[in-house]
């Protein structure tokens, strides 16, 4: 299995970064794992829609190189189906029975994703109806990430 996540920005505080580390070091036990970064354009480059149009680019660029067969592209958006835990794990299971062997996770920038990165998706993911920070978001889906696989193969961590 394969997981890459696509990512508007930088992680720069120190703490976001070991938490990061420590998911991936625990994932990679389950996964290759890769992070991709596309940059962040903050207010400066003009209106949110010039934003997330310029953001989407930077990111459907980085998904052309992703995408297969194989491949299920997921887009966490506040709109997306929030799923718990179990649902997750049960999810992941089915669609590596539908020959899925790598996921591609997109988490946008600050505006959220540009509708042309929506529309290559397969699905979307909610996190919930929270506003979370960015940074966090990361950490949390690989945590989530590591849990669903942790059920799948009956790992205790999930208790």
């Amino acid at each position: 299995m394969k997981i890459t996540i696509v990512a508007v920005g930088k992680l720069k505080e120190k703490y976001w970064k070991e938490a990061l580390a420590e998911y991936l070091r625990r994932l990679s036990a389950f996964a290759k794992i890769e992070v991709i970064e596309v940059p962040d354009l903050g207010s400066q480059f003009g209106s949110e829609q010039q934003i997330k149009a310029a953001e989407g680019e930077s990111i459907l660029k980085r998904l052309a190189a992703l995408q297969s067969s194989d491949c299920q592209v997921i887009c966490l958006d506040n709109a997306g189906k929030p799923k718990s835990s179990e649902q997750l794990s049960a999810h992941f299971d089915q669609l590596k029975l539908c020959g899925k062997s790598r996921f591609v996770f997109i988490i946008g920038g600050s505006h959220g994703l540009a509708p042309s990165v929506l529309a290559k998706a397969d699905e979307s993911l909610s996190l919930g109806p929270q506003t979370w920070p960015h940074n966090m978001v990361r950490v949390m889906l690989l945590e989530q990430i590591y849990r669903a696989k942790s059920i799948s193969v009956g790992h205790p961590y999930h208790k």
